[in-house]
């Protein structure tokens, strides 16, 4: 049985996932209006790796015969209106979500709550791909010089992500 402070972190984390796919959906919208459609697209898709995170989290609280509290979505905030530095900004936006997550883990620890640590393992390592993911299109961005061209072609190379998670939350 989940502790109350448990599921109050992990309802936090469930608005901080929803939170980071608002992020990605605004981001996407922002690099579409600007031609980067293909930029545009895996920013999409990541919006739909978060929705699957946060529903991921609120499923095992059903499983765990817990409630799941739904709050409200803060507005976006990122200025970055260049490929690079929104793409830093994605970076830094994953570190804080690993802070997050890390959290979880600490206090499954501390509870001796061995299930959330095997949920909370998990998003560790979907983390390490996340980290990894960014700082690869960085420094893809640097080796292309952050040039029109190297956009171009990074634009494409993003263009062809497809979804890797299940669409249908039922599916979770």
């Amino acid at each position: 049985m989940l502790s109350q402070k448990m599921i109050d972190r992990i309802n936090l984390q469930i608005n901080r996932e929803m939170y980071s796919a608002y992020l990605y959906l605004a981001m996407a919208a922002r690099m579409n209006e600007a031609g980067y459609t293909g930029i545009g697209k895996w920013l999409t898709v990541q919006y739909h790796e978060e929705m699957f995170h946060a529903m991921k989290f609120a499923k095992y609280l059903h499983d765990q015969n817990a409630t799941v509290a739904y709050t409200k979505i803060d507005t976006p905030e990122f200025k970055e209106k260049d490929v690079k530095s929104l793409f830093q900004h994605v970076l830094a936006h994953e570190q804080s979500v690993t802070a997050s997550i890390r959290e979880i883990m600490d206090l499954a620890i501390a509870e001796k709550d061995y299930a959330t640590q095997a949920l909370a393992q998990w998003y560790i390592n979907e983390q390490i791909e996340e980290e990894k993911n960014d700082t690869q299109i960085l420094q893809n961005i640097d080796l292309l010089g952050n040039s029109a061209q190297g956009l171009f072609m990074l634009n494409i190379e993003l263009g062809k992500r497809d979804p890797s998670v299940p669409l249908d939350f039922n599916k979770i």
